[in-house]
């Protein structure tokens, strides 16, 4: 069996669509959502869904192995990045070297790196009239969003979408896929 970390700094929906993908698959578990934002609603997610939780603050994400102590006990083979925004630390890339992976509301290397999340994404597909969008999924290394990519998918853009519209267009295609390409990584492990 192969077992999976979340990790997640909001409302969770790219979190949940994967417990869903996987809840009944023998062969993978979702053992633990992890979050640095008490408050975020992938908690309460996670409550609904009967998977254990770990709050942890910045202190003990960087400064400390705690982290990755309880990944560990856990025999976590593969992380998942949904919608968490801080820079995962040497430590942890060393411990899981291709086996930590996110998602990216964009086509990478456009719209990617520190503070390019969300609605900011959205907006520069808008200001700067790209016919295109999409999302890339790619393994961490130690820069926002320079691991090598794994997979990408594209919608189109109209002239009369707004940040609103081309979010749900990423979402859709963060819910399709995202799962699907998790799946593909475990069996190759």
């Amino acid at each position: 069996m192969r077992s999976l970390a979340i990790f997640a700094s909001g409302s969770g929906t790219n979190a949940q669509a994967i417990a869903e993908y996987f809840r009944n698959k023998e062969k993978y578990i979702i053992k633990l959502i992890l979050t640095n934002k008490p408050d975020a609603f992938v908690l309460e997610r996670a409550k609904i869904l009967n998977i254990p939780t770990m709050v942890f603050d910045k202190e003990t994400f960087y400064n400390t192995r705690k982290i990755l102590q309880t990944l560990k006990k856990e025999h976590i083979d593969l992380i998942i990045l949904a919608g968490f925004l801080w820079l995962i630390p040497d430590y942890l890339i060393t411990n899981y070297p291709n086996r930590i992976i996110n998602i990216h509301p964009a086509l990478l290397p456009k719209y990617g790196g520190k503070g390019m999340y969300g609605q900011l994404v959205h907006e520069s597909v808008i200001k700067n009239k790209d016919a295109e969008t999409g999302i890339t999924i790619h393994f961490i290394n130690n820069e926002y969003d320079k691991g090598k990519i794994i997979f990408q998918a594209k919608c189109k853009v109209k002239s009369t979408d707004s940040p609103e519209s081309i979010a749900n267009k990423v979402h859709k295609l963060e819910h399709k896929f995202y799962p699907k390409v998790i799946e593909k990584i475990l069996k190759d492990l």
